[in-house]
């Protein structure tokens, strides 16, 4: 299965979270402390639905320097905890759908379908930008991976039922 992995990787993905929007982190998440915040009192809910347009096709993203991509051998995030600058290259990725799902301002909640290599931290962080404000990723769930869907997977008690249920039709 392992052969496999590349595929699997390959499929589109679909991701629900929240954008906290006002703030930004280092990290473009929780991981780090805001470092900056933003006037608010702009954004309207049609705003926010313009702002998403910008974001769909193929659009250029730069990766967050708290990734694991490597530049010169290293992983990034060792130079961001370092204090480190690095210059990191834009890379392509497709946005499929990218829909704001219910806005409890400075909260905004939302479904993303994209393409392999998308960060969505990096989208939190650009989109806030377009709003002429600030935003970072403050809660996501990968709900599926091509036909892989979260709605389909088992709860550790089924899991556990599944193999206790296979235990013992074996030993029979």
């Amino acid at each position: 299965m392992t052969k496999q992995i590349d595929m699997l990787q390959a499929l589109e993905k679909t991701y629900t979270g929240t954008f906290f929007i006002g703030a930004t982190t280092p990290s473009y998440d929780m991981e780090t402390e805001v470092n900056q915040t933003f006037e608010t009192s702009h954004i309207t809910e049609e705003l926010l639905i313009e702002t998403t347009k910008k974001f769909k096709g193929e659009i250029q993203q730069v990766p967050p320097i708290y990734s694991a991509i490597k530049k010169d051998g290293r992983a990034l995030y060792h130079s961001a905890r370092e204090g480190k600058e690095v210059e990191i290259a834009s890379r392509s990725v497709v946005i499929h759908q990218f829909d704001i799902v219910s806005t409890t301002l400075p909260n905004i909640a939302f479904e993303i379908n994209c393409s392999k290599g998308t960060y969505i931290r990096s989208i939190a962080f650009d989109y806030g930008k377009e709003l002429n404000s600030g935003a970072y990723l403050s809660s996501l769930c990968r709900t599926k991976c091509g036909d892989f869907d979260l709605n389909d997977a088992w709860n550790l008690d089924q899991l556990i039922e599944f193999i206790n249920e296979t235990i013992d039709n074996e030993s029979i």
